[in-house]
């Protein structure tokens, strides 16, 4: 199916784009986020994709320490008036629990399942707004022919993202923090 790009169905808007206009986007299924104020649509995501998060979510949740909060899709405003949605994230104890837009003070780790339409956002743009808001964590999810690839970063003191490990289809890895919680990406959907 062919998705028709944001300038022939927005012709005309004027930037930057506003939280406001998101909250007037149709509910058809793409993923709006407006990074440093640019409107960013991306279309649906495939099975594969969302068997992935799903997966990623199940196993956070089981591992959690009481009043974490994993959740999927749910928007973060960063500065700049930026407003993205990862495909998972991890909210500390005491975070608000209601509203469907979070503030990263709350948000300990992100996790993006990467999809040909999120790629490029995925590894060079998300990492550096998540990173200056403060979050500690980053997972990108690399889809390939063998199954899943996870990259885990930390945040730096100097405010960026640096790897800590990467974890293929054939290993697992026992992450600390926010909580114990085993990075087995061959458990998590179909792989590629």
């Amino acid at each position: 199916m062919a998705y028709p790009s944001e300038m022939s169905r927005w012709p005309g808007h004027p930037d930057p784009w506003t939280e406001d206009d998101l909250a007037r986007m149709p509910r058809d299924g793409n993923r709006y986020e407006i990074i440093d104020g640019a409107l960013v649509v991306t279309p649906p995501a495939d099975f594969g994709h969302h068997e992935i998060a799903d997966d990623i979510l199940v196993a956070l949740k089981l591992a959690a320490s009481t009043g974490w909060r994993p959740i999927r899709e749910i928007g973060i405003r960063l500065a700049g008036g930026s407003l993205v949605v990862p495909d998972v994230t991890v909210f500390r104890p005491g975070a608000p629990r209601d509203g469907n837009l979070a503030d990263p003070a709350y948000v300990d780790l992100v996790v993006e399942v990467e999809s040909p339409s999120s790629r490029r956002h995925d590894r060079f743009t998300k990492p550096g707004l998540y990173a200056e808001a403060g979050i500690a964590s980053y997972w990108r999810v690399e889809r390939t022919g063998s199954g899943p690839v996870a990259h885990l970063y930390q945040r730096a003191t100097a405010g960026h993202y640096d790897l800590h490990r990467s974890v293929g289809p054939a290993e697992t890895f026992l992450v600390g923090e926010p909580f114990q919680v085993s990075v087995d990406p061959r458990a998590w959907g179909y792989g590629a």
